[in-house]
């Protein structure tokens, strides 16, 4: 222990005395890495050395209370003066630094520089630099350190104090958590040495022809090409997978804590903006889209920043009154989930969780307060599923007192007497209060039908207040005290459609949102989901938001979350789930650039999706772009500028956005979202941040004029003569907006993170019948093929784009036309069966050897990849399995589409043409089992019975062969064989629920066993000389 200076000091200056701790006992504590610092007692001192390193003691401290024995003196009592823990030179002189204890006088000095402080605080962890303090300054110590517990504070400027100890330090609000060098080494090594044997592998084939069938040689090496050109495109951006991790904790510490710039601790979190879309309440149903509603609106973000909008682009009154009834019900669920703390906030599927609902629940009124909310949620599921006939009742009743009175003054108008020809009157559809509904009427009429209707904005909720407002007992039959009840503001918005405009889909619906909402809120971020897909994680935006607001935040323009489904089979036959893709491949494409935009779960930055460019970029130049360059910045051209020749034209994506409409409360607007989305200057490293405290001012209550202008910007006519939809916004102009919005992003500079939480951030639906699912990959293929023949594809990106980013990109317009070749390939099995013939002349070692390398490393490939992607190898197993069926369906649809539009404007829609019922109304897998018959099923249907029949036929011809060709038949067995095993979901969904083969399958087999037959007998007719089958000759 340090041997204090024996100096005496007033009774004044010493602490109050504990009633369980004398005045003079020795207070031990050592400051640990996370900035506190725990009291110890003697027993923990008096540890054995084997448990204790060699750096245990440098952090100790030891608090010495000021008795007469340890203190430093004074001169006099009235003269005493309040000492700090590290004094000055001069006040210890002043103190009595000349007496007679010059030997063991401890003088605690510092560095006389202005930023001393900063420069003894370690950056990363906030601990004291003990050692660097000792070499710099003039203080010692003996073992420990020694400080006189009296008051804190500074005795000069820039001087160091206990409370500086005890500052929590700077601390990212995320990690990037790498993959273990033990997984990614061995994975680049294997992509590397499959790579060498499959290009030595395609030499040796391309130099050894089989000429007993050149023909199947040649489209068999053709296809190999392009499969290892594929596989290049795929693998290449995976070389980089990376893990992320954020710090809630730290995020509430920086944005949600009182502060000398935020005394009333409100918090100085950026607002954000939630979209939510539908289209037909029909096909989506108005109670999924309001339990989507209520886990939004009782999230854990604060409420007074939190703005909910949904996009009804039909207009209907179903959906209207239903989220007027989800806002009722929004008033006790919302004060009921912070109450208890639910999870998740969706009531449909917290009431369908199987697992005990009291668990981790503390409070004694919980199972009371739970069944009453159960029992109100159930007659909320009535009243929304009884909205049709209420809306149809309510209308009818109207309609007939509209006809009554205009049949009355027809009568007064010919004197009483009963009018002859019949009065029409609209069939109008009514609102609850007595007026006509302004949207879409159930018996369509003008103005009022789905491409022709007014623009519709309704506020439900209005902006809340800025402090909470606590509940009271009682409150709706439930004791709230204590509990904020407020909800954040909800509108429902209906953009204006007129016949003779493109209104573009759900890009135009997402883009009229966006213009709404910056006039009514403004928030600096924009989250958009599906109707379908409810937040599953109350903490998923804070997730977000640490990502946003974390040193570099600046520079990223969308955080985008994997997709979560419920509802899918537990064998997952159709790969649903696509875990290979949004755990495998975003994961990799997060240590490039960023994972792509996939059209739901993502968080934007407003000012990013308005087309300006990040704050700071890089040029990629070189081959491989591998010199990295500090980009030049952008500045808007003037028109002198655009008349001179000389002056160097950009790529189109880099120029500045200038046309955003003519409305000035949203021009305004522009500035303010991009200021309030920088991230907290509260670090030296912090660029492009703003100052702490900026963002605590109360929002401002919305008046008529504020509505009315968000009305007209949701007009048809606003976009006429702008750049939405080409610069700003969503971008149209392809079936997949979601993914060329993404890539203009990224070609702009600006980089994306994909933000994985523990708990899923959000979870939806999936189509898990196979005629659904097959529609659903027939888009996504042809929104590839449209961005491959655009002016979005990534050949032509600039030189912001990363090089393996490009790949990838380059990859998302290729696959479809894998599908050309995989059919060929698939084929080639059973012509090999049927020829006698294979693709080789013959299995030598040479090929066998190449065949194993190239399969064994792929193999391991793939474990590496399941190892730290995290995937099941089920789950790796079926993706590929679905890959052959899409690829042999879906894909080659969308490739001949494209190609029809691109050549000849031709346009192809692949509709459904029979429809049978569900056996089974309550298994919810029961739609797995509809057998609903499309054209996508010819081709795939055609591979299994071809490759089937082939089978028969090689092996009976081989058993019945003078000379019998083992080799070959093997080689076009296990070719088959592989094919049918990709086949076999596909086959089993044919069969339904029973194994029942559908009559339309006995049909096509028979039919493709004729054309087989006919046409091998005219190919190579049979001859008395030909007893082994021969040979193909053309």
């Amino acid at each position: 222990m340090a041997a204090p200076n024996s100096k005496t000091s007033s009774s004044s200056s010493s602490p109050p005395s504990s009633s369980k701790q004398p005045e003079n006992a020795v207070k031990f504590a050592r400051r640990t890495s996370s900035g506190r610092i725990m009291s110890l007692s003697r027993e923990d001192l008096d540890m054995s050395g084997d448990l204790s390193g060699q750096n245990d003691y440098i952090n100790y401290t030891v608090l010495m209370p000021p008795t007469p024995d340890n203190q430093p003196a004074t001169s006099a009592p009235s003269e005493s003066k309040p000492t700090t823990r590290f004094a000055s030179e001069s006040q210890r002189k002043e103190d009595g630094g000349g007496s007679g204890v010059k030997g063991v006088q401890r003088r605690m000095s510092v560095m006389k520089s202005p930023n001393n402080k900063s420069m003894l605080l370690r950056t990363q962890t906030g601990d004291f630099d003990h050692n660097r303090w000792l070499f710099e300054t003039k203080g010692t110590y003996g073992i420990g350190n020694a400080f006189w517990q009296d008051q804190d504070g500074y005795n000069g400027e820039g001087e160091v104090s206990m409370s500086d100890f005890l500052d929590k330090p700077w601390k990212p609000l995320t990690r990037k958590v790498k993959v273990p060098p033990g997984v990614l080494s061995p994975y680049r090594l294997l992509i590397l040495v499959r790579l060498v044997a499959l290009f030595f592998f395609l030499i040796w084939r391309w130099r050894n022809p089989n000429p007993d069938a050149i023909w199947l040689w040649a489209l068999s090496i053709i296809c190999e090409s392009w499969f290892a050109f594929s596989w290049l495109l795929d693998i290449l951006p995976k070389l980089n997978p990376i893990n992320r991790a954020t710090d809630l904790a730290a995020l509430h510490d920086k944005f949600e804590q009182s502060s000398p710039s935020n005394p009333t601790g409100r918090s100085d979190l950026p607002g954000v903006d939630i979209f939510v879309s539908t289209a037909d309440p029909e096909k989506e149903p108005p109670l999924v889209t309001a339990n989507t509603i209520l886990s939004i609106l009782a999230c854990d973000y604060p409420v007074e920043k939190l703005s909910v909008y949904i996009s009804d682009d039909g207009g209907a009154i179903l959906t209207f009154e239903a989220m007027a009834e989800a806002v009722q019900f929004a008033e006790v669920w919302v004060p009921f989930c912070r109450k208890h703390n639910i999870e998740p906030r969706n009531p449909d599927s917290y009431f369908n969780v199987k697992t005990d609902p009291t668990k981790n629940k503390k409070l004694r009124d919980f199972v009371k307060d739970r069944r009453w909310i159960k029992r109100e949620y159930d007659e909320f599921k009535v009243r929304v599923n009884g909205l049709p006939e209420r809306i149809r009742t309510r209308s009818e009743m109207h309609n007939q007192k509209e006809e009554m009175k205009e049949n009355k003054l027809a009568q007064e108008k010919d004197g009483e007497s009963t009018p002859q020809d019949p009065i029409n009157v609209n069939k109008a559809t009514w609102m609850a209060d007595g007026t006509h509904w302004p949207g879409t009427w159930l018996n369509s009429a003008a103005d009022h039908a789905k491409g022709d209707h007014a623009g519709i904005l309704q506020v439900m909720t209005k902006v809340p207040e800025p402090d909470p407002v606590m509940g009271h007992p009682d409150e709706k039959s439930l004791d709230f005290t204590g509990i904020d009840i407020r909800l954040p503001m909800f509108a429902y918005v209906s953009r204006e459609k007129r016949p003779g405009y493109d209104h573009n889909k759900k890009a135009g619906a997402m883009n009229a949102l966006v213009r709404a909402s910056a006039i009514l809120s403004n928030g600096p971020f924009i989250l958009n989901l599906d109707c379908d897909h409810y937040i599953y994680n109350s903490l998923a935006i804070k997730e977000g938001m640490c990502f946003m607001m974390d040193r570099g935040g600046d520079r990223i323009c969308y955080i985008q979350f994997p997709q979560r489904f419920e509802g899918i089979d537990p064998s997952d036959r159709y790969a649903n789930h696509n875990t290979v893709f949004f755990d495998g491949s975003m994961r990799a494409l997060d240590g490039l650039q960023g994972p792509v935009y996939v059209g739901t779960g993502c968080m934007f930055r407003r000012y990013a999706l308005y087309g300006f460019n990040p704050p700071r970029a890089n040029d990629y130049l070189g081959m491989f772009g591998q010199v990295k360059t500090q980009a030049q910045e952008i500045r808007p051209r003037t028109s002198d500028e655009e008349d001179l020749e000389t002056e160097p034209l950009n790529h189109p994506d880099l120029n500045l956005p200038q046309k955003f409409g003519n409305s000035t409360m949203f021009n305004e607007s522009i500035a303010v979202a991009e200021f309030q989305g920088r991230p907290l200057a509260d670090h030296m490293s912090v660029k492009n941040g703003r100052p702490p405290g900026a963002l605590i001012m109360p929002r401002q209550p919305l008046d008529a004029h504020t509505v009315a202008e968000a009305i007209a910007v949701i007009s048809c006519w606003y976009e006429d003569k702008t750049e939405w939809g080409d610069r700003i916004g969503w971008i149209y102009g392809s079936v997949t907006e979601d993914v060329v919005t993404g890539y203009r992003m990224h070609n702009r500079g600006w980089r994306s993170v994909y933000c994985v939480t523990k708990r899923d951030a959000f979870r939806g639906t999936a189509p898990i019948n196979l005629t659904d699912r097959l529609h659903q990959v027939l888009r996504w293929a042809t929104g590839s093929v449209e961005i491959f023949f655009s002016r979005n594809n990534p050949l032509l990106a600039t030189r912001r784009l990363k090089f393996l980013q490009r790949i990838a990109y380059l990859n998302v317009g290729f696959y479809p036309f894998t599908s050309i070749f995989l059919v060929v390939y698939c084929f080639l099995p059973a012509l090999s069966l049927f020829s006698g013939q294979f693709i080789v002349q013959s299995l030598d070692i040479e090929f066998l050897f190449y065949l194993l390398i190239i399969t064994l490393t792929l193999t391991l490939i793939s474990l590496l990849e399941v190892k730290w992607s995290g995937i099941s190898l089920e789950e790796f197993w079926r993706n590929e399995q679905f890959w052959l069926i899409g690829g042999s369906s879906a894909h080659l649809a969308a490739v001949l589409q494209g190609l029809l539009k691109v050549t000849a404007g031709i346009e192809i829609s692949f509709t459904l043409t029979s429809k049978s019922a569900g056996e089974d109304e309550d298994d919810i897998y029961a739609d797995l089992y509809l057998i609903k018959w499309t054209s996508l099923f010819i081709v795939p249907l055609t591979i299994l019975i071809v490759n089937l029949v082939a089978i028969v036929i090689g092996f009976s011809r081989t058993v019945y062969s003078v000379i019998p060709q083992w080799s070959k038949l093997m080689g076009g067995l296990f070719f088959s064989f592989w094919v049918l095993a990709h086949m076999y979901p596909f086959a089993k969904g044919l069969m339904g629920r029973r194994g029942r083969v559908p009559t339309i399958v006995y049909v096509w087999s028979g039919l493709i066993s004729i054309i087989l037959s006919l046409l091998w007998i005219s190919i190579s007719p049979p001859d008395e000389n030909n007893t082994s089958g021969g040979s193909v000759q053309i």
